[in-house]
């Protein structure tokens, strides 16, 4: 998107606020790909769609730096709860006091492990899932997320454009990109479900259950 109109969209939405503006900041000078943290658009969306769907339970795969799991907290009604994991335990130190010392602290369980595992035993049907963990795994993520989802339920799966790698042949051998074509492809023939790919940032799957 060209830098100007995407500043007029930022200016016309919703403010991102102080402590995500300071914690996007902070995690793009801190860590490694900080652009995987969704930002001030994408994060607004995830607050509108979680005012949208009113779901009382949302899990999350792929903490990162906590922005995410912070947005979509903001949009929560009361007793709603985010349960959002992270499998890299090298995160922790960075992530946990930016959730800890956010407003919403109260709406977020954080939690280090491998949800395709973890997040079955925590015996929770959800009403909403956000999938932005590793891609090579995403139709595994997926298959778990739909066990655990209610029906009429939705299922979010970001980076599914990749970049624009899906349709560029010299990728064709990276794994990653592997694991987004599967998915990508896995979920377009899943007749247990109706989904729509937003070309907003990298790609966002908005897929509900049947």
């Amino acid at each position: 998107m060209d830098s100007l109109l995407e500043q007029y969209i930022l200016d016309h939405i919703e403010p991102e606020g102080d402590y995500l503006y300071r914690l996007y900041r902070a995690t793009n000078i801190h860590l490694l790909r900080g652009r995987m943290a969704s930002g001030h658009l994408q994060g607004r969306l995830l607050k509108m769609l979680v005012r949208m769907i009113r779901p009382k339970n949302i899990l999350e795969v792929g903490t990162f730096s906590g922005y995410s799991a912070i947005c979509m907290a903001e949009g929560l009604e009361e007793g709603g709860k985010v349960y959002t994991f992270e499998i890299n335990d090298e995160q922790e130190d960075f992530t946990r006091p930016w959730i800890e010392g956010s407003p919403v602290a109260d709406r977020i369980a954080f939690i280090i492990g491998d949800a395709i595992t973890e997040a079955p035993r925590l015996g929770i049907t959800f009403d909403m899932a956000f999938i932005d963990g590793d891609k090579r795994t995403y139709a595994e993520t997926y298959e778990m997320a739909l066990r655990t989802v209610r029906p009429g339920g939705f299922i979010l799966a970001d980076n599914t454009l990749w970049d624009g790698h899906v349709v560029d042949h010299a990728y064709d051998k990276d794994s990653q990109t592997q694991g987004i074509e599967t998915f990508n492809d896995y979920v377009a023939r899943d007749e247990r479900v109706e989904c729509v790919i937003l070309p907003l940032r990298d790609g966002l799957t908005l897929i509900r259950k049947k």
